[in-house]
């Protein structure tokens, strides 16, 4: 039987497996018709389809084969070349998810990100994200860059990134964080599939995952409590004084946390950067200080 001190992070770990199990059941029922969905990486890292792959509650095959048909990835798909942007065309005239990864590069009609080459023209991100933004029944941009515009936006943003509400003038679910959690994807997917769209805040984030601070639930949050603050990092203590940005953070990470539940960046001895803001990383910089 686990011990009181888990149970907080039990919870946590449980909700999107719930989700997911109560999909596949009403879709194995019938229920519910089973998506499809579009998966487009534009001007980012790939780190948040990584992290979705890295999934193992559920994992990403059981995911994308009894949740959702993952119709098209310019990143993980079989079908290569034009082969697979016919994929993406048919999608468009069904009833889909669009999943984008990454800011979307406007300068130069978006020369700075090609998803594809059809035809003997190249498609860009930016109007690949707008043909099937306009089409999706539900658009989700999956970590910060695409929730804020995040680093690809940064200053001096030659590309003129931008976040993909910026881009598309309809409702967009945001999922910031610098990855974003595999656990908060599957989640949100599993809720739009069942349920439809869940409950949000006024930035278009899901309750479920963001209605708290990092700060609210801190590992250190009694050192915070009793005025106890380290000076460097590794002692023991808040580390507000360092430059810590949970206290203006909305995640969940405290109570999730990283790579199989197993770590997060304050229990490795390092702040919180505020990675899941709208300003990062220009907003919250220097991202250490004494």
């Amino acid at each position: 039987m686990e011990d009181q001190q888990n149970c907080p992070f039990t919870a946590a770990k449980s909700v999107s497996q719930r989700l997911a199990q109560e999909a596949v059941v009403k879709i194995m029922n019938q229920d519910i018709p089973k998506l499809n969905a579009i998966w487009l990486e534009t001007t980012g890292c790939s780190g948040n389809i990584i992290s979705f792959l890295n999934s193992d509650n559920p994992n990403a095959y059981e995911i994308l084969t009894t949740i959702v048909n993952l119709t098209y990835s310019n990143s993980v798909m079989g079908e290569q070349g034009e082969a697979a942007f016919d994929k993406f065309l048919e999608t468009l005239n069904t009833e889909f998810i669009l999943l984008v990864d990454g800011a979307v590069s406007t300068n130069k009609d978006g020369a700075f990100c090609i998803v594809a080459y059809y035809h003997g023209r190249r498609i860009t991100s930016y109007e690949a994200v707008k043909m099937a933004g306009e089409k999706a029944k539900y658009v989700v941009a999956v970590g910060t860059c695409a929730s804020y515009g995040g680093i690809s936006a940064a200053s001096p943003n030659l590309s003129g990134s931008k976040s993909v509400g910026d881009v598309l003038e309809r409702s967009v679910i945001r999922l910031p964080t610098c990855p974003c959690h595999p656990d908060w994807i599957v989640g949100t997917v599993a809720y739009l599939t069942t349920y439809g769209i869940p409950e949000l805040d006024n930035e278009g984030r899901p309750l479920l995952f963001y209605a708290t601070t990092i700060h609210d639930n801190c590992t250190r949050r009694g050192f915070f409590d009793k005025g106890y603050f380290a000076k460097t990092f590794g002692e023991e203590g808040c580390m507000f004084h360092l430059g810590c940005r949970g206290p203006v953070t909305r995640s969940e990470c405290p109570r999730r946390k990283w790579n199989g539940y197993v770590n997060w960046p304050i229990g490795n001895n390092t702040n919180c950067i505020g990675c899941a803001q709208t300003f990062f990383p220009d907003g919250m910089e220097p991202f250490v200080r004494y």
